[in-house]
């Protein structure tokens, strides 16, 4: 066996704790200089973005905290929505598992972090941490400050990031849906609409206030004979309640099929899908006089 040169020995030579620029060359490195990195990729063209929450202490916002203060639970989800278009959310950040080694020992395909945006990597990496909400979907934890994270786990990294991109990356990795502050103290989970409304810098109008939703209710019901009314209200297992009410004189078969019907009505509707995150329907059957 061939030894190894001093100078290629842990603390060999007597110039090893120095540079070696003819080593490097020996090994075919590549040296930097004005114009370009060791890699051969040019300067030129670079950018240095600087970080908007180099001074974020991890407490919340202010604004973030009146929000979450307020006791009627639709105001305050209205306000959580309105504050997240501007304020900054904690994103947590977990260890995840090696993917492994392909067949030629490499590091196995992977999805990979790191676009030169601390805030999108942040964003990316935790888009695989998800809880489920109580009817089975993916909603993306966020958290007003460090505090209310560490309570919910106090192993996950905090990485504060823009609330517009944290809504982004529920829609990419999610099912558009944010939970901000799952452990507490209070807890605010915003469904879909309210989600796309902070994406696109929009006030979140939810669709139990919403004056127009009855009327394209309506119109999307309009030929199911079976139905004679129909009321919309805050439900209780979804968004949203549909109150049906059914024509006297029905069997059960007939106002089975009339709500499913009316199910495949309001579904199709585009209007009434892109207002409504989820949706309970209620029959009831009306007695003749």
């Amino acid at each position: 066996m061939t030894p190894l040169p001093p100078e290629m020995m842990p603390g060999g030579g007597r110039d090893a704790a120095g540079p070696r620029p003819d080593l490097a060359a020996k090994l075919g490195a590549r040296q930097p200089s004005a114009t370009a990195d060791s890699a051969g990729q040019p300067w030129a063209g670079r950018t240095l973005k600087p970080n908007p929450f180099s001074g974020d202490d991890g407490s919340a916002p202010p604004e973030l905290v009146a929000a979450l203060a307020i006791e009627d639970e639709t105001e305050r989800l209205v306000a959580v929505a309105d504050v997240l278009r501007e304020a900054r959310v904690i994103v947590p950040v977990v260890a995840h598992a090696h993917p492994g080694r392909a067949e030629d020992g490499s590091v196995a395909t992977h999805t990979k972090h790191g676009s030169g945006d601390p805030q999108a990597d942040a964003c990316a990496s935790a888009a695989m941490v998800s809880v489920r909400t109580p009817d089975g979907r993916a909603a993306l934890p966020v958290f007003s400050s460090v505090d209310t994270m560490k309570q919910w786990d106090a192993t996950a990294r905090p990485v504060p990031v823009e609330g517009v991109r944290a809504a982004l990356s529920s829609v990419a990795d999610a099912d558009s849906m944010l939970v901000l502050d799952p452990a507490g103290p209070v807890t605010a989970l915003l469904g879909r609409p309210a989600v796309w409304a902070i994406v696109n810098n929009e006030r979140w109008l939810p669709s139990w206030q919403d004056p127009e939703l009855t009327t394209v209710a309506v119109n999307a019901l309009r030929g199911i004979t079976e139905l004679t009314a129909v009321r919309l209200e805050r439900g209780s297992r979804s968004e949203l309640r549909a109150l049906l009410a059914l024509a006297p004189g029905l069997g059960r078969e007939q106002m089975m099929e009339a709500v499913t019907r009316a199910q495949e009505a309001l579904s199709a509707d585009p209007v009434f899908t892109d207002r409504v995150d989820s949706l309970e329907l209620y029959p009831m059957a009306v007695t003749a006089e």
